[in-house]
């Protein structure tokens, strides 16, 4: 049986990313040698979006195929926490159907969004 999600983000800078996500997320985090760090993200949730869509008369498609985003409980607080040990962040939050989104850039790795969502995520429950 299932009993985890494995997620990979693929980096220019590796070191440099693992040290965001150690140092600046806090994630723990195992050594499995080398430097070669796996962390720990907590209780997680898959979701099978359509690539292409129409809503309220907009459509939209996307090649991409995958796509990681972390949770919060508190955007706002999550972010002054996250700012003040050094996280950036990609303009400000955006109040979406779903959450309320903002992106955060990874160093070495490019941007991940991070949401507070406006529903009940089973991977809480």
């Amino acid at each position: 049986m299932i009993t985890a999600v494995h997620t990979l983000i693929y980096c220019d800078d590796p070191e440099a990313a693992r040290a965001f996500f150690r140092d600046v997320l806090g994630f723990p985090h195992v050594d499995t040698g080398g430097g070669w760090l796996i962390f720990k993200t907590g209780p997680s949730e898959l979701g099978a979006h359509p690539s292409a869509w129409e809503h309220e008369g907009t459509a939209g498609r996307t090649d991409q195929k995958f796509d990681v985003s972390f949770m919060c409980d508190d955007l706002e607080s999550t972010m002054r926490e996250l700012a003040d040990r050094g996280a950036v962040f990609a303009g400000t939050p955006v109040d979406e159907e779903w959450g309320v989104t903002v992106g955060v850039k990874v160093p070495g790795a490019g941007e991940i969004t991070l949401y507070e969502p406006k529903y009940s995520p089973p991977a809480l429950q």
